[in-house]
């Protein structure tokens, strides 16, 4: 296939980029336990990972090419628990603006929960006569 590498042949639409795995590669914990069996591949996980939220189903639909829902499902909980994510965003959002890639005029994270009251949202009180 003309110098495309085995990889970005068989890459689905959405999964990480040859360019975007370099920069999330080394940001994750290492691939190899020290004790026990290999971890499945990363990328393979992450990659299941990024299915599920983006397509909103549940674990128990996650294509097999992604690996054992049970594998991915806990270490999306484990990386979860331990910062993972928060880590890998806050280093790649410094390397950006390290760039100059990041105007924060425009680019923003927001957060931000607003709890209000079930009443607020129409909600019936208990014992409330309907009219």
């Amino acid at each position: 296939m003309g110098g495309v590498s085995a990889h970005v042949v068989g890459m689905r639409r959405f999964e990480l980029t040859d360019a975007q795995w370099e920069q999330i590669a080394p940001l994750l914990p290492p691939q190899k336990p020290r004790t026990g069996r290999p971890a499945v591949d990363h990328r393979q996980v992450l990659n299941g990972m990024l299915w599920i939220l983006r397509t909103g189903a549940p674990w128990e639909d996650l294509p097999a090419r992604y690996g054992a829902v049970g594998t991915v499902s806990s270490r999306f909980y484990r990386w979860r628990k331990a910062g993972v994510f928060d880590r890998v965003l806050q280093r790649l959002q410094a390397k950006a603006d390290a760039r100059g890639d990041l105007d924060w005029d425009l680019h923003f994270v927001d957060a931000t929960v607003v709890r209000a009251h079930q009443h607020a949202a129409g909600a019936r009180r208990s014992g409330a006569i309907g009219g």
